[in-house]
């Protein structure tokens, strides 16, 4: 079994991709989905995180207020605490994203996809025999982020600019994927990697 990094920017559309594969008959792990269910309390990533962040990131629940956290983050001057955020929850992410892998490789013989927005920083993309950026026009991205996230475009364009830009995946993945068209597109475009790689 093949493992594949798949990557990008917020809002670019990674989600589709990873649907696309799946419909190809790959097994997709979503490190978002990874990451929300590590921070489930009791839980030594949320520890750490409310060790660093304060116990303001909270919920009345004890769950993790991802609102409070993001508005620390990605506020003006909140460059140092989302390296520290990433920094925090990479370990925690990965080591469970590899274990998973180690668990489908025994039961899949096909290709598993990993689906993650940090791949490269933190380290995943050294697990892949390829990888894939996904990018898209910045106001299309934060259209369907304010939408995603019931936020501001204004706020949306704020997570952007915050993140890297689009000359970091193009320098850093192996393939780069445009999603600014319609989905027939993007979907030929994914299949045909995966032919030049003969994989399908």
């Amino acid at each position: 079994m093949v493992t594949i990094g798949l990557t990008g920017p917020s809002g670019a559309g990674k989600g589709v991709v990873s649907d696309i594969m799946r419909q190809m008959g790959f097994q997709v792990i979503d490190a978002d989905k990874v990451y929300h269910d590590i921070i489930l309390p009791p839980s030594e990533c949320l520890d750490e995180l409310v060790l660093n962040f304060g116990n303001s990131i909270l919920s009345f629940d004890g769950t993790l207020d991802r609102s409070a956290l993001a508005s620390i983050v990605f506020s003006d001057n909140g460059a140092d605490k989302l390296e520290l955020l990433n920094s925090i929850t990479h370990k925690y992410v990965v080591n469970k994203i590899r274990g998973m892998i180690y668990c489908t490789c025994s039961v899949m013989p096909s290709a598993c996809v990993i689906d993650a927005p940090l791949l490269i920083e933190s380290g995943l993309n050294r697990d892949c025999l390829f990888t894939i950026g996904i990018l898209a026009d910045k106001e299309k991205r934060a259209e369907r982020i304010a939408v995603r996230d019931g936020i501001s475009k204004e706020r949306a364009l704020a997570r952007i600019d915050s993140q890297k830009n689009n000359e970091f995946y193009i320098s850093e993945c192996d393939y780069i994927l445009y999603n600014d068209s319609d989905i027939g597109t993007l979907r030929e475009n994914v299949i045909s990697i995966f032919k030049n790689r003969r994989i399908i």
